[in-house]
């Protein structure tokens, strides 16, 4: 009876470990802010951006009118200010309106294409034979899970070099204004 009694307030004293370690990382303050969890349980807020649209033709379409258009995702600086390594378990905080959708749904990650200016991430192309591809992020793969009250705990599968952007939609509105995006890089 004794032994068992020691077993019982031993598993409890675990699971209250784990708890009071699962409530010292807080959620982000804002729907659609992201947080990098770093391996010693301290957060870091990812930089956010406005993005601006941009829409260019190759040199094809303005010489000879055959050829296409490119709409692309920009923001300005050529790199992110949060520096992750590839040899790192790459973990994000991130808030949603809630977290009863598959975070598969609303959360995006991709690859940006960096020079020394800007940023830009390819969304959609069309040709003159109306082919119209949409939707052309080069997405990274995530495994997602609820944390806390309404936010998803994000770990990412895929960790190659490079400047990498997140979004995250509300599946509860009908028109998003702009494009807000978290930025972070792998290095």
């Amino acid at each position: 009876m004794k032994k068992l009694l020691n077993v019982a307030v031993t598993a409890m004293t675990l699971l209250w470990s784990a708890n009071t370690f699962a409530q010292t990382v807080q959620e982000p303050e804002f729907i659609g802010e992201c947080m990098v969890l770093k391996s010693d349980n301290t957060t870091q807020l990812l930089q956010k951006h406005t993005t601006q649209m941009r829409s260019a033709m190759n040199a094809g379409m303005v010489l000879v009118g055959i050829g296409s258009v490119k709409s692309k995702l920009q923001i300005d600086g050529c790199c992110s200010a949060t520096k992750l390594k590839v040899s790192d378990n790459i973990q994000f905080i991130i808030r949603s309106v809630d977290n009863n959708t598959d975070p598969m749904a609303i959360v995006k990650i991709f690859r940006f294409d960096s020079s020394k200016k800007y940023r830009r991430a390819e969304v959609s192309s069309e040709n003159n034979w109306g082919t119209v591809k949409t939707n052309k992020l080069q997405y990274l793969n995530f495994s997602g899970k609820k944390y806390g009250n309404n936010s998803y705990l994000i770990t990412l599968k895929d960790r190659v070099p490079g400047e990498y952007g997140i979004t995250i939609t509300n599946p509860n509105a009908l028109d998003e204004k702009s494009t807000i995006v978290s930025t972070f890089s792998i290095q």
